[in-house]
This record gives structure tokens, C-alpha cells and sequence, in this order.
């Protein structure tokens, strides 16, 4: 599973593998960058080569790119989705199926609150993995972040292997005791419960919580 937060200046990257147990683990993770200096067409074929060599080298099975969204800055989310595009389009010449994600769902589902800030995202982002450190800079972390949401939607783990990735690891939902197909098991993690019960609230108040893109591709 490969995250791409797009940007035309720093593009994250990220890779993480889940095992038939869920257990969440990193691959790889790094930051393509494009000088300012440079011509927007030849920063945009350095990010290109930089995504298409991660994609040739891990062959992911999945690749999550976050989905832009308008801001007041134009050129900034200008960039972002043309950088965003040569992620699809790479993915897509590959037979690699594309999910988006919002960055409220990415929020929602790694830290279970869909308007956390960066460094909650980044800390939670270092625990579910089990890093030694934090992944730097934000874009690396975010990157992740898009992979661990995207593997979770598609195939989620129990609610106590979740709970385990927040004390510092996932753990299998067997080893938890608690399989995703088990009676009584829970196949939703526990950041997944805290969006479904956002969703709830905000559909009795009349407002929707963004649901996730669904996959599109092969």
C-alpha cells in the first residue's frame, strides 16, 4: 500500500504492508521535492519520476492519494492536484488500483478525530507503526497517514488490535482475541468507531461526514 500526499514542492511518500494477522507495518517512506526555481513543467517530471521509481521498485497493490480539496491559495492546490493526477495516472498505467481520501478521513481514521492537528496525525501515525521516531517532515508522516487510513477501510482490523496500535503497536486481531470475523468481534478499528459515531451525530444534526472515496481502477 503506497500514500501519496501530493505536492509540488514536497510530495510524501509512503509505504506499509498488512499480513493476514492486520498487522500494520512500514515499508518505506520519503519526500520527493521540485526546486521553486525551477519551470512548473520540470518539476512536475521530477515528481513524476520520483513517484513512478517508488511505484516500479514496491510494486504496491493499492496506491491512496489524498483528495484535493479548494483552498484560498490557488497555486498551491493548483500544484497539489496536478501533482495528485501524475500519482493516478502513474498508478493507473500500472493496473494499480487509486483510492482518495480527504484529509478528515485520513484524520478520522488514524487518530479518530477528523480535525486533528499535524503532530497529533504524526504521533499517531509513529505509534501505530512502531517507529523509533517520528517520520519527518509532516509530508512523510501524511503520507502514512493516507496508506494506514486506506489499508484500514479496505480491510480493517478489530477494535482491539487498534487499541493495541495506540499503546505503541498493532497487534494481530487473533492475538487480541478478538478477530474481525469472530462473533462479537468488532471489524472496525477503534479510530473507524469514532468516525462512524461522528457520522451518526452529524446525520441527526442534518450535516454528513465525508465517507470514504470508493476504490477506483483495476
Amino acid at each position: 500500500m503506497l500514500g501519496v500526499d501530493p505536492g509540488l514542492t514536497r510530495c510524501g511518500l509512503g509505504a506499509v504492508t498488512v499480513t493476514g494477522g492486520r498487522v500494520v507495518r512500514i515499508v518505506d517512506v520519503g519526500v520527493a521535492t521540485s526546486s521553486p526555481d525551477e519551470p512548473v513543467e520540470r518539476r512536475l517530471l521530477a515528481i513524476a519520476d520520483a513517484i513512478e521509481a517508488w511505484l516500479d521498485r514496491l510494486r504496491p497493490d493499492a496506491v491512496a492519494v489524498e483528495r484535493v480539496f479548494a483552498q484560498s491559495n490557488v497555486s498551491t492546490v493548483t500544484g497539489t492536484a496536478q501533482v495528485a493526477g501524475l500519482a493516478m495516472v502513474a498508478a493507473t498505467r500500472r493496473g494499480i488500483p487509486v483510492g482518495l481520501h480527504t484529509p478528515s478521513e485520513v484524520k478520522a481514521a488514524v487518530t479518530g478525530n477528523g480535525r486533528a492537528g499535524k503532530e497529533q496525525v504524526t504521533t499517531m501515525v509513529t505509534r501505530v507503526l512502531a517507529l523509533a521516531e517520528a517520520p519527518r517532515p509532516a509530508d512523510a508522516a501524511d503520507a502514512l497517514a493516507l496508506a494506514i487510513c486506506h489499508a484500514w477501510r479496505t480491510g480493517p482490523i478489530s477494535g482491539a488490535a487498534a487499541a493495541a496500535a495506540a499503546a505503541g503497536g498493532v497487534r494481530a486481531a487473533s492475538d487480541a482475541g478478538t478477530g474481525a470475523g469472530s462473533p462479537g468481534g468488532s471489524s472496525l478499528t477503534a479510530a473507524q468507531e469514532a468516525w462512524r459515531g461522528a457520522e451518526a451525530s452529524a446525520r441527526r444534526s442534518g450535516r454528513r461526514v465525508a465517507p470514504a472515496r470508493p476504490t477506483v481502477g483495476r
